[in-house]
């Protein structure tokens, strides 16, 4: 599989629960983190408690070997990658911390030190974050099933469900 680029978008389908079976658009992060270049067609999207992932997680156990939805706030993105990393999480998504934020975030970082992160960060738009939490809240779910990354290039036009109001 190839490796993306840091412009380009990364896309990733949510299975379940259904009331977000919808496509979903990331953005790779600039500066720092792995390169996604893994394919999963089911995957855990697990919330990460705390949301913010800027301490010790208590769900932790659960995000080993998954991939990770955090928010954005409290900490550096490189602290909550790394946090997300060293619980053994494959990639981290973070979703602005504001449910009506609908433009891209994509933080350069600007630390000057040796600290690092090697799994891949992507950022989500703040209300799709919150789409997703609110509805594994509603339904009493731990993690989202995911499908990630999905070729949109290629995926059948009826794939590209979207809530309303959403267009890109």
């Amino acid at each position: 599989m190839a490796c993306l680029r840091i412009q380009e978008y990364l896309y990733f389908h949510v299975l379940s629960p259904g009331d977000i079976r919808y496509i979903f658009t990331a953005t790779p992060a600039k500066d720092f983190g792995g390169v996604f270049n893994m394919r999963f067609e089911q995957i855990y999207l697990v919330p990460s408690d705390p949301p913010d992932a800027c301490d010790t997680l208590n769900n932790g156990v659960f995000i080993e070997g998954q991939i990770a939805l955090v928010e954005h706030g409290g900490c550096s993105v490189l602290s909550k990658t790394r946090t997300i990393q060293e619980h053994g999480g494959r990639a981290v998504i973070i979703a602005d911390n504001s449910f009506n934020k609908d433009t891209p975030y994509v933080e350069r970082m600007q630390e000057t030190t040796q600290r690092k992160a090697d799994i891949p960060a992507l950022f989500l738009l703040g209300r799709d974050g919150y789409m997703i939490r609110r509805s594994l809240e509603q339904h009493g779910l731990p993690w989202a099933v995911i499908s990630i990354p999905v070729n949109a290039s290629s995926a059948p036009i009826s794939d590209f469900l979207q809530p309303r109001g959403i267009f890109w």
